[in-house]
C-alpha cells in the first residue's frame, strides 16, 4: 500500500517528471535518497509505468482527433481485429467496452480525407470488423492523469 509521502512524489512526478529527486526531497523536508528508494518501489510494484513526453498533436499536422465505435462480427473475433488494429499507427487508443461497442478506438489524422481513407481502406476492410460509428471531437477541454 502506498502512504502519503508515496502520494506526494507520484503527483509532483505527475506535474513534472523532470524534477530533480532532490527538489522533491527538498519539498518534502527528506533525504533525496529516500526519494530514489520511494520511486524504485512504485516502479516495481508496477504504479508508475514511465515518464512520459506529451505533445501536441495538432503541432504536428495531426488535426483531426476522433473516436470510433466498433461492433466485431463475433465475440471471439476480438484478439484477431485487436491486432490489426494494433497495426495501424492512426490508432493511438483501444478499449475492450461492454455496451454498444465491442471496441472503442481513438484515432489522429492529418485531415479528413486521411480519416476518410482510414475508415474505407484499412479499418472497414477488417473482416472481423462488422460496423462502425465514427465521432469527431471538436476540442479536448479536460485532459489528466488520475490523481492520488
Amino acid at each position: 500500500m502506498i502512504d502519503n509521502l508515496d502520494k506526494a512524489i507520484i503527483s509532483t512526478l505527475q506535474d513534472n517528471a523532470r524534477i530533480s529527486y532532490a527538489e522533491i526531497a527538498k519539498q518534502h523536508s527528506v533525504s533525496p535518497a529516500t526519494i530514489h528508494v520511494r520511486v524504485e518501489k512504485l516502479r516495481q510494484a508496477g504504479i508508475i509505468t514511465g515518464t512520459h513526453v506529451h505533445v501536441d498533436p495538432r503541432k504536428l499536422g495531426y488535426d483531426v482527433c476522433c473516436f470510433i465505435g466498433i461492433n466485431l462480427a463475433r465475440a471471439g473475433d476480438y484478439p484477431s481485429a485487436l491486432a490489426q488494429l494494433n497495426a495501424l499507427p492512426e490508432v493511438v487508443e483501444a478499449h475492450y467496452t461492454t455496451g454498444q461497442y465491442s471496441i472503442f478506438i481513438k484515432v489522429m489524422v492529418r485531415s479528413i480525407d486521411d480519416l476518410q481513407n482510414l475508415l474505407i481502406n484499412k479499418i472497414q476492410p477488417i473482416e472481423e470488423i462488422q460496423a462502425t460509428e465514427t465521432l469527431i471531437s471538436l476540442q479536448q477541454p479536460i485532459m489528466r492523469q488520475i490523481q492520488v
